[in-house]
This record gives C-alpha cells, sequence and structure tokens, in this order.
C-alpha cells in the first residue's frame, strides 16, 4: 500500500517506510480513572462496517478540538491493543475504529480530556478534531515531549517535561499552503524518497494540508511532516505546509522525541 508521508514533502513511498519511534512506556494502569460520583456512559454498540482510520482523510462527524491552541503540555498518549472503536461525544455514535497500527506503525495519540469511563484524544488525519473512546483495548503511555512552532517567528521550540530543551529558525508553508494552527502529534518517522527528498528524515504529523487543493498535485493527499531540507532557505514561507528544521536539529528530533509526541503551532 503506498503512503504519502508530508505534504510538501515527498511523492508516495512504500508501506514501512515509517519506522517505530521509540516503544511506547506503558503506566501502571491502563483505565481512566474516573472523576467525580457520576457513573460511566456505557458505550452503545459499534457497527461492525465502520471505517478505520488510516493515512487517508478520517471520517466526517467527530467534533473539533475544544482548545486547539493550547500549550498546556499533554503527558498522557492512548495506544490501541486492539481494534478500538471512536465515538462522537461520551455514549454517543461510533464513527470509526482505530487500529494499533497505521501502515504497518504503531500510532499514539494524545489524550485531551477525560470523563468517567472515557478519554478523548487528538484524531490523526485530520485537523483539530477529537474522538472519544471508552475504557479497554489500549493502555496508557508516558508523554514529555511538545513541539510547539510559532509560525510569524518562524521558530521551533522543544521542551521537555515543560523546560526549554532547544529552538531552530524554521520555514514554514507559504500562503497558499500554510503550516495548519493547532494542536496535532508525531504520528510516526520515516525516510523521504525522490531526486530532492532523498535521505531525508521526517516526522509525519497527524495534520493534513488545510486546503489540499492547493497542494502540489504529487503531494496531494500526504499528511504534513517536520523535516530537514537541503537548503539554507529557512525563516522563510515557501512549503507546502511542512515545517523544515536544519539539520542538526533535526536529527535531534528524529533521535529523541517519540510517536504521540503533541506538536502545537501558534500563529
Amino acid at each position: 500500500m503506498a503512503v504519502l508521508l508530508a505534504a510538501g514533502c515527498a511523492p508516495a513511498t512504500r508501506a514501512g517506510a515509517l519506522a517505530a519511534g521509540p516503544a511506547p512506556t506503558v503506566s501502571e494502569s491502563a483505565s481512566p480513572s474516573p472523576s467525580g460520583s457520576a457513573a460511566p456512559s456505557v458505550p452503545p454498540s459499534a457497527p461492525a462496517g465502520l471505517r478505520v482510520i488510516d493515512y487517508g482523510p478520517a471520517p466526517k462527524g467527530f467534533p473539533a478540538d475544544p482548545e486547539p491552541m493550547s500549550t498546556t503540555l499533554l503527558t498522557e498518549g492512548l495506544h490501541p491493543t486492539t481494534k478500538i472503536a471512536v465515538y462522537d461525544a461520551v455514549g454517543g455514535k461510533a464513527r470509526a475504529y482505530l487500529a494499533p497500527t497505521i501502515s504497518g506503525v504503531e500510532i499514539t495519540m494524545p489524550v485531551v480530556d477525560r470523563k468517567p469511563g472515557w478519554v478523548a484524544i487528538l484524531l490523526p488525519s485530520v485537523n483539530r478534531t477529537i474522538g472519544w473512546v471508552p475504557v479497554g483495548g489500549w493502555t496508557s503511555v508516558a508523554l514529555t515531549d511538545q513541539l510547539v512552532l510559532h509560525r510569524k517567528a518562524h521558530r521551533l521550540e522543544w521542551y521537555r517535561n515543560g523546560t526549554l530543551r532547544d529552538g531552530w529558525t524554521v520555514t514554514i508553508g507559504s500562503s497558499a499552503t500554510p503550516t495548519p494552527l493547532g494542536r496535532t502529534f508525531v504520528l510516526g518517522r520515516g525516510r523521504l524518497a525522490g531526486a530532492v527528498y532523498a535521505g531525508i528524515d521526517v516526522l509525519a504529523l497527524g495534520s493534513v494540508p488545510d486546503r489540499p487543493d492547493a497542494v502540489a498535485t504529487g503531494l496531494r493527499g500526504a499528511h504534513i511532516g517536520i523535516h530537514s531540507w537541503y537548503r539554507d532557505e529557512f525563516g522563510r514561507n515557501v512549503s507546502n505546509g511542512c515545517i523544515r528544521v536544519p539539520q542538526p536539529g533535526q536529527r535531534r528530533l528524529v533521535d529523541e522525541v517519540r510517536a504521540g509526541t503533541e506538536v502545537v503551532v501558534l500563529d
């Protein structure tokens, strides 16, 4: 199955090009802690024919992220251990499934909210959107890193446990294909193909172009990515939406930042 790694980054590559990041750190309990005295809502049965969310556009009908520009560190991720249903609300309608992997890569999604018996996560393959997942079929993963992009300053900052580790002047999307605002996360990592991009490591994100029809034809259907670049043109708005980082910084991010890490794009 062909997989596009990142909008503005590369043509199609093959499954397996997204390499798994560091192994998940599983917390003591995979179940969310009930808050308050309300009894957990029982999830309705999910239809067997629902689509599994993959690298393509996510199914519609899920709610918007209530705090898309929040820079509060998200410290927990959800990793499916089997195919699980995702709902549009607590006790609401199941609209899709999540599998443990996308294109062979284990996925972890940041947890943004909790209700008794449920957690809300950032969804992959769609921008600024969440889904609700009931207890069962997943493990809780500790997250320590956060990447924050300031678009006007062309500045990408890397935080660990709330402390700034490093920062770089970066290239971002052009006015026609801007880097999408809001919270997303590192979906996986891989190596780009093609004469221009060959050998460049990329962190593929959960986000996709806000204006898919404006992206170069050969890159449509791809995700936004963070990757290095072969020319020194940092500090400009010229990409198809991707975040281009100087090579030394990109090597550090690929080596140290795990899948599921939150990425916040601010104006």
